[in-house]
């Protein structure tokens, strides 16, 4: 059942309006492919942000994983407030910020400043995601009507994934770096501009109060994980790591305990009794660790072992990007619950895997495109019925909330997924440094198998009530 859309009257009274579906599907469409634009922008331009703001290792790695941090640490949060407060309200209030952060951008000095920009992008971004896919889901009965809008809404992911480099690298190219976030300020401004005349206000039937213990305990736990996750890379055994390790421990079994006492939680733990929720939760964490975090590694790796340009390293990802885009949007003709799409999904990136197996090291580019197509394909599947599920799994008016908690575990995941696979990437000895490499990345890619084989087992036997 769809939720009234509400708008303030003349009178100050909130008064019922009629849903804009296209126009509101427009608009989370164009958001979620600016946010994606915006994610993978330093991707094909690191080199360059590194030399114009003096960043070291450590620096580049923050440039590139500080909007993970505020989008993990933020998702889940944005998500709930959206439901309670108004969604179109936290959407204009994330999509501001997205905006103000990436100008201030265009003219950061130095890597301290950038990298707390991106982190504040992150969190616009996070009330953008979670905010326009609670808006789609009101404005789009339960029905196909649903299924095609929220894959459109899925699509946008693999394309962002897909030109993000090229625009980047472009725009670098003929200008600077600095110029793309220039570009994606004024286009997010626009978004702030069309929506508050295109897109009604709505929100859950029944508020509830924010859970402020469970928001500071989950930001808070999420941030140390996170940072931990990131400073593993230049060493999992370093002390501060593993301080950083304990505190995210300790902070997060304090939210599930305040979770599990409070009348109305931010994150109901009895939602993981859930069969639905529990696929879509563990297919996310599954797609984030062994999918977006270890392709995310492989440009580095064709760079250092095979010679290739920043842009030939790229390729591959674009196309993998592309597949998925194209794919998402022809998943919904598919007769196939989404459960099934999901572990058809994993399985396929294990096959990926199992083709691309050794390819590195034997120099077999044809093998490389190859397995990059058929993860393309899994990748389509996987984004276009996640979607869905995360937020059919959870009560009616709380789908802001189930997207940002389908989100949190991507995100989560993707980041620990690039931490593993550089760690084990980078642990081979052994034929010289572009050998050691190849070998470690075959670790890994076999390490990711095994995941994408139990994730697809995972989704295959949980029998989920609905999707």
């Amino acid at each position: 059942m769809v939720e009234t859309a509400v708008s303030p009257s003349r009178t100050g009274r909130v008064a019922p309006v009629r849903t804009n579906a296209t126009a509101t599907l427009v608009i989370g469409c164009a958001a979620v492919l600016l946010v994606l634009l915006a994610y993978n922008a330093p991707l094909a331009a690191v080199p360059q942000m590194a030399a114009s703001l003096g960043a070291g290792m450590s620096g580049q790695t923050w440039i590139m994983n500080g909007m993970v941090l505020g989008l993990a640490v933020s998702m889940l949060i944005a998500g709930s407030v959206a439901d309670d407060y108004g969604r179109r309200r936290v959407f204009l209030i994330g999509t501001g910020l997205f905006a103000a952060s990436l100008a201030a951008g265009v003219a950061a000095p130095s890597t301290a400043l950038f990298v707390v920009l991106r982190v504040l992008q992150g969190l616009g971004a996070a009330a953008m995601l979670t905010a326009s896919t609670g808006l789609i889901v009101n404005a789009h009965p339960v029905g196909p009507g649903r299924v095609r809008a929220i894959g459109l809404w899925s699509a946008m992911i693999g394309l962002g994934i897909a030109v993000g480099p090229l625009v980047s690298a472009s725009l670098a190219t003929a200008w600077s770096w600095r110029a793309c976030y220039g570009i994606y300020a004024v286009a997010a401004l626009a978004i702030v501009v069309a929506t508050p005349r295109l897109v009604p206000e709505s929100r859950a039937e029944h508020r509830q109060t924010i859970d402020v213990p469970g928001v500071v305990t989950l930001a808070a736990g999420m941030a140390l994980l996170l940072t931990a996750l990131t400073e593993a890379r230049s060493g999992w055994l370093r002390p501060e790591v593993a301080i950083l390790f304990g505190g995210a421990a300790v902070v997060l079994a304090g939210f599930v305990v305040i979770e599990w006492r409070r009348r109305a939680p931010m994150l109901d733990p009895r939602l993981f009794r859930s069969p639905a929720f529990v696929v879509a939760t563990i297919g996310a964490l599954v797609t984030g660790l062994a999918v977006i975090g270890f392709v995310s590694y492989l440009p580095t790796v064709f760079q250092r072992s095979l010679g290739m340009s920043a842009l030939s390293a790229v390729a591959p990802v674009v196309v993998w990007a592309g597949v998925s885009f194209l794919v998402s949007l022809q998943a919904r003709r598919l007769a196939v619950a989404a459960r099934w799409q999901i572990a058809a999904g994993l399985a396929l990136a294990a096959v990926a895997y199992a083709v691309m197996l050794g390819a590195v090291d034997a120099g077999a580019v044809g093998r490389l495109y190859a397995g990059f197509v058929i993860s393309g394909v899994g990748s389509g599947l996987i984004n276009a019925s996640l979607a869905r599920m995360a937020v059919e799994s959870v009560p009616a008016g709380r789908g802001s909330m189930g997207a940002g908690a389908n989100q949190t575990a991507r995100y989560l995941g993707s980041s620990a997924g690039l931490a593993i696979t550089v760690v084990l990437a980078t642990s081979a000895s052994g034929g010289g440094p572009a050998h050691a490499l190849a070998h470690g990345t075959d670790i890994a890619m076999i390490v990711a198998l095994a995941l994408t084989v139990a994730g697809a087992l995972t989704a295959a036997v949980v029998r989920p009530r609905t999707a």
